[in-house]
């Protein structure tokens, strides 16, 4: 290993950054992405970025707790060899578990870190299977009929065509919403997400509706209780609508679990929720064994969502995405990098996630 190229400092700092319409869902509002970024320098002088975004009512972390559990992690990286990520991703988990979102920034920061200092790519890092444009969904959170519609309009005159329908609280208005966007523009396909707000029998009703006013349906996302692993699969026969599994697929047991029960079509993958490299583990066994891969996350900026779109990039076997969230920030605090062009996503030819964030003068510096 050369001798430059170890880790000699980390930094970490948080941003806020409004969001354009309250992010509401089923389990919780957000108002503004609450989140850390991470920077990682070399003795080379590479630096990598990373982003923590947690989501407490999804994650069960929030910023406060994150920032001091991966100021810890952030000291055990310090002399040490990029390369080894994968011991210091182990080292992670063994000593924050229950914390993947912090695990999640410092592990990107690293592997950004590595793929700049090596001149490559992070997609062709992780072998450049798939490198092409993508589309994404856009997300449509709760509110009220009138507002749906408005912000369904606007996405539509951007080129939007997949809208993820934040659901779960209201069967009865959850179907009027969706009839109204329907009814507004016909040519549209729905993502039903209810982060676990319907019950079974929500479920099922909440299906017939929107079959009776013809609105086309193409995935539930997380109808039930991440526990209700029999209702998930009772919901995927009864319906005859694929289901895809996010809070119910955490982990690598998890995943284990929905399989044995049958209980789901797609697993949603988020770094954020698993980790990093928990997160490439959980695809590779998902597709190994004919579950298909979604991708989506928390509210992110383009650090973290660079870093899912380059698991696209690199690994494929990615049938939906749901890489929007940077598109609902009131701002970009990311330069360079991927971009969009309406629901497109345009790779990068830069090495690592190619971008810069500007750290304000009061950071967290561990050196």
């Amino acid at each position: 290993m050369p001798a430059q190229d170890i880790i000699t400092k980390v930094e970490i700092w948080p941003v806020d950054v409004p969001i354009t319409d309250p992010f509401v869902v089923a389990t919780g509002r957000l108002v503004t992405a609450q989140n850390l970024f991470v920077r990682i320098t070399l003795k080379s002088g590479a630096r990598g970025y990373g982003e923590i975004a947690p989501f407490p009512e999804v994650g069960g972390d929030d910023r406060p707790t994150c920032l001091p559990v991966a100021t810890q992690l952030a000291v055990t990286l310090l002399g040490q060899p990029p390369a080894q990520y994968k011991k210091s991703a182990r080292l992670f988990h063994d000593m924050a578990a229950a914390h993947p979102a912090a695990r999640c920034g410092l592990e990107t920061a690293l592997l950004d870190a590595l793929c700049r200092h090596n001149g490559v790519p992070l997609w062709g890092f992780w072998g450049g299977f798939d490198v092409r444009e993508r589309e994404t969904d856009i997300t449509i959170p709760i509110a009220d009929l009138e507002r749906t519609v408005a912000l369904a309009r606007a996405w539509y005159s951007r080129g939007f065509r997949l809208f993820k329908t934040k659901v779960g609280m209201d069967v009865e208005q959850d179907i009027r919403r969706l009839e109204a966007v329907h009814r507004a523009l016909p040519d549209v396909a729905f993502i039903a997400d209810a982060n676990q707000g319907f019950t079974r029998e929500d479920c099922l009703a909440f299906v017939h509706g929107i079959r009776r006013v013809g609105g086309r349906l193409v995935l539930l996302e997380q109808p039930v209780a991440r526990e209700d692993l029999d209702g998930l699969a009772a919901v995927r026969h009864l319906t005859g609508v694929p289901v895809a599994a996010d809070e119910s697929a955490r982990s690598l047991h998890d995943v284990m679990e929905v399989l044995q029960k049958q209980a789901a079509d797609f697993i949603n993958i988020k770094i954020m929720k698993s980790g990093l490299l928990a997160a490439m583990d959980i695809a590779a066994y998902a597709r190994a064994a004919g579950l298909r891969l979604m991708i989506g996350g928390m509210v992110e900026t383009r650090i973290a969502m660079g870093c899912s779109f380059g698991l696209v990039l690199g690994r494929g076997g990615f049938d939906l995405l749901d890489l929007d969230t940077p598109l609902l920030l009131a701002t970009d605090p990311v330069k360079g990098g991927y971009r969009y062009e309406g629901p497109k996503l345009q790779p990068w030819q830069g090495h690592g996630l190619d971008l810069e964030a500007q750290a304000p003068d009061a950071v967290t510096t561990i050196e």
